[in-house]
């Protein structure tokens, strides 16, 4: 069973930094591209950043631009978030995506990706 899981979420004070892990069972991650999306309430789901499967080529929506940044490791079978600078803004919950595709691209835009994750609360507050 294909099964994305994310952790690492929680409360933090304006500044301050988290790091997402989106953990895969059931497959191998080598194989897929991956994006991280974000829900704030009432809002609509918004591609936050991806990865390639190959290559390692990155996108990040302009608001987290220079603050967030994406990695793999392809050994762990797990993708990261790292967050810092973190802003009131940025509190959503979380979510991890993966679609299967060899490729030096990836995509940003939720209709792109086959499996998700449950999802991981993060609140930026004072």
């Amino acid at each position: 069973q294909l099964q994305l899981v994310e952790s690492g979420g929680g409360l933090v004070q304006p500044g301050g930094s988290l790091r997402l892990s989106c953990a895969a069972s059931g497959f191998t991650l080598d194989y897929y591209a991956i994006g991280w999306f974000r829900q704030a309430p009432g809002k609509g789901r918004e591609g936050v950043s991806c990865i390639s499967s190959r290559g390692g080529s990155t996108k990040y929506a302009d608001s987290v631009k220079g603050r967030f940044t994406i990695s793999r490791d392809n050994a762990e079978n797990t993708v990261y978030l790292q967050m810092n600078s973190l802003k009131p803004e940025d509190t959503a919950d979380y979510y991890c995506a993966a679609v299967p595709r060899l490729a030096y691209v990836c995509s940003r835009d939720t209709n792109d990706y086959n499996y998700w994750g449950q999802g991981t609360q993060v609140t930026v507050s004072s």
